[in-house]
């Protein structure tokens, strides 16, 4: 932290003295320094944001969520609903064309389906409880339920974490396990593979082929007008090195500025400071439950109780504007903020942590935490960790890489000493997080869950349990049981909220508010 603060101080200092005129740039190419490298292309094998992102640029989805949260249609024209609740039937609009010029059909749309919901985790629900879906025609296709699922448009407009995208069918019935090669999709925007190189730059340019909605946009949802030619992800993993290059203008946009870098940047007249998502996102972290010393209930709660959240707020965000302490799951701000459970957890209770371990039969063996290096936001989660678990009698071995290798990293059920670990962390959208259906740190389907892998009916029936219920008191007294059983068992642990600004230079408008960053409706004069 202190290095942080120091680098935060000299470039305060140095950049006024270097910044000269801005270098001009073709006011058609957007050139973005994101939040990480994008190394994985498949949005659905993994639940990492970088690729979801990517994926909204190459990809379009039957519905999408609008700036209130509700779905509207997107590559869906109509549909209706049997009296029973049973049958719902859907209509594609005209004019959607893949990148290669072929038509989008319901041929394409059936396996893509499948594909969500063999990930996604509300997906899962879904196909829980869908006795059939089919192709009516080119154009049509139905989904028949075997009861009712008030669910069904907010999954298919499910944003992340993973969002329903559509690909060709050649593409969609890749299985699950193994990750897609063909990139081609029907969204605003088409990925240049050949100019794609891991750790230097990502291109996208604009699909003349594409036909936007009519609607004007909103969020996700809406006419989706590519007014670039070309957006170009940057590489720049050195958050000091990045606000330079957008103060001297050689980038045009940080999606995840490093929070002590903000006041260099609010002092230049050229940059301009936003908040994109106002829930901001939230720290988690998952034990894995399949290795020791966490496949045992009292080493997770010796955990939960050794951590506090200020240490990693502090520690990670650092400026008070822009985090506070949250032990909600289901976010603070949000319609199921509770703090059910939370009594006596994350307030780095030592001697309750010590205790636990010893009646857990720990055996002083390190466990892994797996920390990532190149997000400004995540660099020192595991640091913290580390120190506060060794307070509670832990011995701990950090291992460090870059995000994208955490990712894959992550998916490992090996033991630890075959490349496993024993803790990952990382952020999630609130918003993504915000009930017990589209949270999916709150599964516990074991294999088919995120990453640790936690099993555990009763929360599933509780789950399903609130799909089902349409009452908001139920609703609510449903959340509170799924988060106290969340904090009980040890399947997520949140370490607080905070919001990220995004900066931009000022002669780039048109950035929709969002959870997610978007390009569609971005231009650069």
């Amino acid at each position: 932290m202190l290095r942080r603060s120091l680098l935060a101080l000299m470039v305060a200092f140095w950049v006024p003295l270097v910044a000269g005129p801005a270098v001009a740039q073709s006011n058609k190419t957007l050139r973005v320094v994101m939040h990480s490298d994008l190394k994985i292309l498949d949005p659905i094998w993994t639940t990492a944001y970088i690729v979801r992102n990517h994926g909204y640029l190459i990809y379009d989805t039957l519905f999408a969520l609008d700036g209130k949260l509700e779905p509207q249609p997107q590559m869906v024209e109509s549909w209706t609903v049997s009296d029973d609740k049973l049958t719902w039937t859907f209509k594609l609009r005209d004019g959607l064309k893949w990148h290669d010029g072929t038509p989008v059909t319901t041929a394409d749309v059936i396996p893509s389906i499948k594909r969500f919901t063999d990930k996604d985790v509300q997906g899962g629900l879904l196909a829980k409880v869908t006795k059939e879906m089919k192709a009516v025609d080119e154009n049509t296709f139905q989904i028949t339920l075997k009861e009712p699922f008030g669910l069904v448009l907010k999954t298919l407009a499910k944003s992340a974490s993973v969002p329903l995208f559509v690909m060709p069918k050649r593409v969609a019935e890749t299985p699950i396990s193994q990750q897609i090669s063909d990139t081609t999709g029907s969204g605003p925007f088409i990925f240049k593979k050949d100019e794609w190189k891991p750790g230097e730059k990502v291109v996208y340019l604009r699909n003349p082929g594409y036909v936007p909605r009519k609607e004007q946009p909103s969020g996700l949802a809406g006419g989706k007008i590519a007014k670039l030619d070309r957006i170009e992800w940057v590489s720049i993993p050195d958050g000091q090195t990045a606000v330079n290059a957008l103060i001297q203008g050689e980038i045009d946009m940080i999606e995840t500025p490093a929070h002590d870098l903000l006041p260099v940047l609010e002092r230049d007249k050229n940059i301009v400071i936003t908040v994109p998502d106002h829930l901001g996102s939230t720290y988690v972290l998952r034990f894995n439950w399949k290795l020791p010393p966490f496949d045992n209930l009292k080493a997770r709660r010796a955990a939960e109780y050794a951590l506090n959240q200020l240490d990693f707020l502090k520690a990670n965000i650092g400026d008070p504007r822009y985090f506070k302490e949250c032990r909600a799951m289901f976010g603070c701000g949000a319609t199921f903020e509770t703090a059910a459970g939370a009594d006596g957890l994350l307030q780095s209770n030592f001697e309750e942590s010590k205790k636990l371990l010893a009646e857990a039969g720990y055996d002083g063996k390190p466990i892994v935490v797996l920390q990532t290096t190149d997000l400004n936001t995540h660099v020192n989660l595991a640091p913290v960790a580390k120190s506060l678990l060794e307070k509670g009698g832990f011995k701990v071995d950090v291992q460090s890489m870059d995000w994208q290798t955490q990712v894959s990293r992550r998916t490992k059920k090996d033991p630890v000493d075959k490349g496993g670990w024993n803790i990952s962390m990382t952020a999630a959208a609130t918003v993504l997080l915000s009930d017990p259906i589209v949270n999916h740190y709150t599964e516990a389907t074991g294999d088919r869950a995120q990453f640790g892998w936690p099993l555990d009916e009763e929360i599933e029936k509780l789950r399903m349990a609130f799909a089902r219920e349409s009452d908001p008191k139920k609703q609510f007294a449903l959340a509170e049981q799924v988060q106290k059983r969340v904090l009980d068992l040890g399947i997520t642990v949140p370490l607080g909220q905070f919001l990220q600004p995004m900066a931009r230079r000022t002669n780039v408008t048109g950035n929709i508010p969002s959870p997610v960053p978007i390009f569609w409706n971005v231009e650069k004069k």
